[in-house]
């Protein structure tokens, strides 16, 4: 906990006044919705990396009372220490890493915090691994953890892997949320990047029921006449 008071202590010296105004209303921290109650000191990530390299050799406890602060940058920063940690790390550690994340999922519980993590750590680890505790995260009723499965996706895709991403699209294609509209529709187009008949195939199948949003962000690297006809029809 020591270091912990330590890290934060660092960070609060490039607290941004404007930006500790600013970042409230841009991660959505009113009554209702997705970042409801969040804090913030008003940093930013150039600057909270730059504190994290500092930290790197960081024990696990510490990183968990910085994950379990109520301010956002604190879990940020502990999230990127995990990041560094596990790409040093030897497969024993990995796996204290990876397991360590999948119990601590309540404080990553904004999309940066998801999406400067999941792929590095969640994808990374699941190479060559069952990818299980993807669907048991896709299947959860927690908006963030579905995010995690989602953006871990992003790590496999880039191995021409491209099963797992159709499967939580179909899984999660009726979800209520934006957010989560724009994640899987990002996916989609990385994954369509590489495999653009894939993802044709996807859309054929799919476009009439995907929200709107999903749609847009998948197709987004179409042509002009490529959109058209898919939103369209």
């Amino acid at each position: 906990m020591i270091q912990a008071i330590e890290i934060q202590k660092e960070l609060e010296k490039y607290v941004d006044e404007q930006k500790r105004e600013f970042l409230p209303t841009f991660f959505k921290t009113g009554k209702g919705q997705y970042g409801e109650g969040d804090k913030f000191l008003g940093i930013v990530v150039p600057n909270i990396r730059l504190v994290a390299k500092g930290f790197k050799d960081l024990p696990l406890d510490e990183i968990e009372a910085l994950l379990r602060s109520s301010y956002h940058e604190c879990r940020l920063c502990a999230l990127l220490i995990l990041v560094e940690r596990f790409k040093k790390s030897n497969e024993e550690e990995r796996t204290r890493i990876y397991r360590f994340y999948l119990t601590h999922t309540s404080h990553i519980n904004n999309w940066d915090l998801v999406d400067l993590s999941a792929p590095y750590i969640v994808g990374e680890y699941l190479k060559n691994r069952s990818r299980e505790d993807l669907y048991t995260l896709a299947s959860s009723s927690v908006f963030w953890e579905q995010r995690i499965a989602v953006v871990a996706t992003s790590t496999l895709i880039k191995m021409n892997d491209f099963i797992d991403i159709i499967k939580i699209s179909e899984l999660l294609l009726h979800h209520s949320h934006d957010l989560m509209h724009k994640a899987i529709g990002w996916m989609l187009r990385e994954m369509g990047k590489r495999d653009k008949d894939l993802l044709i195939q996807f859309l054929e199948n799919y476009h009439k029921e995907m929200p709107r949003t999903m749609l847009r962000y998948s197709i987004e690297k179409f042509t002009d006449e490529e959109r058209k006809y898919f939103m369209r029809k």
